[in-house]
């Protein structure tokens, strides 16, 4: 199926502009739905498995800020997301020695393991695109990046 049959579009769309805006709007929700249902398995949400990612990628802590400046979705309240995370001890954090107003958050054992557990299934997340291959996924990422720059 596409864009038009998916949402049931009845007029036609104004430009292909417009209908590439809306395809990547609708097919980022469909993948945002099968990447909720992967590590929904977990108890954890995308946004909480992007910090994950992003502190397990850091060589050092980060602060709240560094955290959300590397977030996929720039919109999600960090700070409240950390806290979560370290009720389910899969962060911690302290005060930075640096600036007494900061804190510090690094990933924990108990993160790096559920990290680790869902690597291991990681091609369960590749199969979402699976129906491209690897020359138009590659294709796919030229062309989103062009659009972003």
């Amino acid at each position: 199926m596409g864009i038009v049959e998916d949402i049931k579009q009845i007029k036609s769309f104004r430009s292909e502009f417009h209908k590439v805006t809306v395809n990547i709007i609708y097919s980022s929700s469909w993948i945002l739905g099968h990447v909720k249902e992967f590590v929904g398995k977990e108890d954890i949400t995308p946004q909480q498995y992007n910090i994950l990612r992003i502190l397990r990628g850091s060589v050092l802590p980060l602060s709240t800020l560094q955290i959300r400046e590397r977030m996929l979705d720039k919109m999600s309240d960090t700070s409240r997301l950390v806290e979560r995370l370290i009720k389910k001890e899969l962060v911690e954090k302290e005060t930075s020695h640096i600036d007494k107003r900061l804190v510090d958050v690094t990933i924990s054992k108990k993160g790096l393991d559920l990290l680790q557990r869902l690597d291991e299934k990681s091609e369960e997340l590749d199969q979402i695109v699976n129906k491209l291959t690897p020359e138009e996924a590659g294709i796919l990422n030229s062309l989103l990046d062009k659009m972003r720059n």
